[in-house]
């Protein structure tokens, strides 16, 4: 194959990299990038630059962080990652031979882009292969020199402990024998120098990686110290190699979705392929309440239990977020705001929260709290993506009137408890019917209320508060779902067919379980 050729096949292999990687995460996985940039809040100061960079692997860390904030715009995230596949396979290429072994350089990126279904592989990891294989394109002297005496602990503690590679690289480009000036005879002991000078580059890093530890990270396990410090969300985990699971990437979609209120595609994507558990019937029996369909079709689509609605405060990156979006929607702000605090002090690498800091802002905004609410507002205006909010919100907080004429926080005020109690999950429907009564017009909490009480098996009590539906919920007939579990009270649950019946019968029998 042709200089020419070759040149021309290595391009279209970079061009066939890009434009998959950019259709795959566009059109396939734009939530998984939403998912990655909701868990980080990239500041545009000197100090945040600093915090990374102190750390090994720090620059690979603060470039993923970099790249990752662009996430905020699904099209601009997929367009920066498929350059960034595209430049990985140019660089493999460049260090391989040429002819069809040209072909292989396909395999790194296919590899990463399978590594990377794990949800808590960081953007850093790939950013670090990347800064190693670009160090393995410089030219440098075959044998050990100054130079990589100097390189390899900058490079460790830039890109932490993916300068292996450029080890490892490094160390083959001295062969295995070698020829004097004519290029004729082999160098007698040659292969055994060569060994020599793999065991001596392997042996110096490993006393880099050891030295650093013993010196500036005792803090830290050493296990991570020698394998990335950020590399991973999850300390002392390392990557899932299973793909892209379909249940966790879709329950990640629906959160995504309600983040973007598309309350038609939940209901949409609802009806087609459900996922059982609570997190998946949140966000459900939130869209259809958007839609004043919670009444109607709650019980066509599967419903954990007691927690179809509202989840107990649990500490994990996703489950709180679509009940602390419910109970901003309801008018519970100090529940909201403490749901998204759980939410973000859940983050394992303790990073901030673009979307958690912002809701906390507005909590305390719709309460009052205005001097708190600066301190999240002036952590945002050093974002990118955050800062013309921020600086609307200052604005607002300078207006009281503003603030109460606003068509979201002025509402929520008007929705949100005028008196003060203790939060106590077990009695979450009568909270919700306390919120109700605050303010009849909050017809969310309406539907909320009636069908807590149906998923706790509350009975007595739906028929009981039938008045209010009657009275207050704006039906000009009782909702079909309503019809169904009053036909279910009347006979006893014997109804055949009924989606209210058969999921009294569920959860009886998981009741009845051993």
């Amino acid at each position: 194959m042709t200089k020419t050729a070759m040149r021309y096949t290595n391009w279209g292999l970079s061009m066939l990299v890009g434009i998959g990687i950019f259709l795959f995460w566009y059109l396939a996985y734009p939530h998984a990038l939403s998912y990655q940039e909701q868990y980080q809040l990239f500041l545009w100061t000197w100090d945040y630059f600093l915090e990374r960079i102190s750390l090994p692997g720090g620059l690979a860390d603060w470039l993923g962080e970099f790249i990752v904030q662009f996430y905020y715009l699904e099209w601009l995230g997929a367009l920066l990652l498929a350059l960034l596949f595209a430049t990985l396979q140019r660089l493999t290429a460049k260090l391989l031979p040429n002819g069809f072994w040209c072909l292989f350089s396909l395999v790194p990126p296919a590899m990463l882009l399978w590594l990377m279904g794990d949800i808590n592989v960081l953007l850093s990891l790939p950013v670090a292969i990347v800064l190693s294989l670009a160090l393995c394109s410089i030219r440098m002297p075959k044998q050990l020199s100054i130079a990589d005496i100097i390189i390899v602990p900058i490079a460790y503690w830039l890109i932490g402990p993916a300068v292996w590679i450029y080890v490892i690289l490094r160390s083959l480009q001295w062969g295995w024998w070698r020829k004097e000036e004519s290029g004729k005879r082999k160098e007698e002991g040659g292969m055994w120098m060569a060994k020599g000078y793999r065991l001596l580059v392997i042996g110096y890093l490993l006393f880099v990686q050891l030295a650093t530890y013993a010196w500036l990270l005792p803090q830290w396990p050493l296990q991570m110290a020698m394998t990335g410090l950020n590399y991973y969300r999850i300390p002392l985990h390392y990557p899932q190699l299973k793909g892209y699971d379909k249940d966790m990437y879709e329950l990640i979609r629906l959160d995504y979705l309600v983040r973007q209120e598309r309350w038609d595609e939940i209901v949409h994507r609802a009806a087609a392929y459900q996922v059982h558990t609570p997190l998946w019937s949140n966000c459900v029996n939130l869209a259809l309440a958007e839609k004043r369909l919670l009444a109607d079709r709650m019980f066509d689509f599967y419903q954990s239990g007691e927690d179809a609605l509202i989840i107990p405060r649990t500490r994990d990156l996703t489950s709180m977020l679509p009940s602390a979006e419910a109970f901003w929607r309801l008018g519970m702000v100090n529940s909201a705001q403490r749901y998204m605090f759980d939410t973000q002090e859940a983050i394992l690498n303790a990073r901030s929260s673009g979307r958690c800091t912002k809701r906390i802002a507005e909590c305390m905004i719709v309460n009052g709290h205005y001097k708190t609410a600066t301190k999240q507002t002036a952590l945002l205006r050093k974002s990118l993506f955050y800062r013309c909010w921020a600086e609307e919100a200052e604005r607002l907080m300078k207006d009281e009137s503003k603030i109460n004429a606003h068509p979201v926080y002025g509402r929520l005020r008007q929705l949100r408890y005028k008196d003060s109690f203790l939060y106590n999950y077990e009695e979450i429907d009568k909270m919700l019917g306390l919120l109700f009564q605050n303010n009849p017009q909050n017809k969310m909490a309406l539907d909320y209320f009636m069908a807590q009480m149906l998923l706790k098996g509350n009975m007595q009590g739906f028929v009981e508060y039938m008045g209010w539906v009657q009275q207050y919920g704006g039906y000009r007939q009782m909702p079909l779902g309503y019809q169904d579990v009053m036909r279910c009270i009347q006979a006893r649950g014997n109804v055949a067919g009924s989606p209210y019946a058969k999921y009294v019968k569920r959860m009886m029998e998981r009741r009845n379980q051993p």
